[in-house]
């Protein structure tokens, strides 16, 4: 018995420098933590944006959208959803015709809340010929019917006899033919629009018209006749139909059924 307690003391006594001896050697194993020692280099090419310029910026073969006025000055009135000109880049009424520019008509000055827009300026035949004007005369109160309309538009060909009202829009074409307002009323190229179909089918058969018809226009001013010389289909982009004329010239504008890319234009010079 005296024998295995002193068997069992040596044990512990082992077991006991053998722990001290294991705990000695994870201390020793353990490397004290050292701040890392490292050198900043140059950072690779491209990870950076280029410093901001302060010079003009310049677009070759474009237009430089921070150079176009996007302010009320250039901005449109819409034509209304579902008229002829509803699809065609550049309609509707100019917010502020007397302040726009690089358009027509784009001059004239304001009095008392009115707008007066003046005659473009002379132009030059393509052929190099003299100068001339083209004929422009503004809508102005003394232009109105009691009605409210600007006089009547008919065309006995195709049974047409409409009143003329001023712009575009579906409340003016449900009366009658509708007047472009950017065009003159009596001399120059007087321009209307209308509808081709429902109950206001004005202009549903302008597209029959023959060269040598006639179509006359009455106004405050007076009657003019005019004999038909084009009947055609035109792209819903090309306004150059309403550009203004030396020669006095009607205009007849309507959409062409399931084409909404082209119009049928309809035009008359004065007899």
């Amino acid at each position: 018995m005296k024998r295995s307690m002193t068997q069992i003391t040596r044990l512990s006594k082992a077991a006991r420098m053998l722990g001290l001896t294991l705990v000695a050697a994870t201390a020793m194993s353990i490397t004290p933590a050292l701040a890392l020692e490292y050198t900043e280099g140059d950072a690779p090419a491209g990870n950076f944006g280029k410093s901001t310029s302060i010079e003009p910026v310049t677009v070759v073969g474009g237009t430089n959208i921070f150079e176009t006025d996007v302010s009320k000055n250039a901005a449109y009135i819409p034509p209304a959803f579902g008229s002829p000109m509803a699809d065609m880049p550049g309609s509707g009424e100019r917010l502020t015709p007397n302040l726009l520019t690089g358009g027509y008509p784009e001059s004239g000055t304001v009095s008392s809340g009115t707008t007066t827009v003046m005659p473009p300026a002379a132009e030059t035949p393509s052929d190099g010929g003299a100068t001339w004007n083209s004929g422009y005369t503004v809508v102005t109160s003394g232009l109105y019917y009691k009605d409210g309309s600007l006089g009547r538009l008919s065309a006995p060909a195709i049974g047409l006899s409409a009143k003329i009202y001023q712009g575009t829009d579906n409340a003016a074409m449900r009366k009658g033919a509708g007047h472009f307002t950017e065009t003159s009323i009596w001399d120059g190229n007087v321009a209307f629009a209308g509808h081709n179909r429902g109950s206001s089918n004005y202009f549903g058969k302008i597209h029959t018209l023959k060269n040598g018809d006639t179509i006359k226009l009455t106004t405050q001013v007076g009657t003019r006749t005019y004999s038909v010389y084009s009947v055609q289909k035109v792209s819903v982009n090309d306004v150059s139909v309403l550009n203004p004329t030396a020669d006095n010239v009607v205009t007849l504008v309507t959409c062409v059924m399931n084409q909404p890319q082209y119009r049928w234009c309809v035009q008359a010079r004065q007899k």
